[in-house]
């Protein structure tokens, strides 16, 4: 009998940042921007790299702290409009063992103050490596929202 887990679920969270579309786009689609949100200062690079065209790999490993885990976050960018929508896959592992598959789709909609955006991911949480059953997808919502938050905060200050 296996030991083998997967857990699906989607989730969709919505923001509204109080600047143009095209600063929103900014901080998803320039490396150097996306640096500051994604991963953070507590963040400790082990290799970093971001090559937003479709087909282009997006890399995210470090750790939180010197002794922490290696968290490992690698994309590819699969459909890119710019202004309006980025769709990407990724994986996630957690010193070196697969913890999750997810597709992501942003869209980002202009309004009269500024940008909705609407971020959906559907995926695949693995053998209880970010917590068993449920918790894990729940865990990726919350970090997910946390993220998106740190980008509203990047935006408002350099509005």
């Amino acid at each position: 009998m296996s030991t083998h887990t997967e857990v699906h679920a989607t989730f969709t969270l919505e923001r509204h940042y109080p600047v143009p579309v095209a600063k929103a786009w900014s901080a998803f689609a320039d490396p150097e921007v996306k640096r500051q949100w994604f991963g953070g200062d507590e963040f400790i690079d082990a290799e970093r790299h971001d090559d937003f065209v479709v087909g282009g790999l997006a890399v995210a490993d470090g750790r939180f702290g010197p002794d922490g885990p290696l968290s490992q976050f690698h994309a590819t960018y699969t459909d890119i409009i710019e202004n309006e929508r980025i769709v990407y896959t990724y994986d996630m592992w957690l010193d070196g063992t697969h913890a999750s598959t997810s597709i992501t789709t942003i869209i980002f909609e202009a309004t009269e103050d500024g940008t909705h955006l609407t971020f959906t991911e559907q995926g695949v949480h693995l053998d209880g490596v970010h917590g068993p059953g449920p918790q894990a997808a729940a865990g990726r919502e919350q970090g997910t929202g946390e993220l998106l938050d740190k980008v509203g905060t990047l935006l408002a200050a350099t509005a």
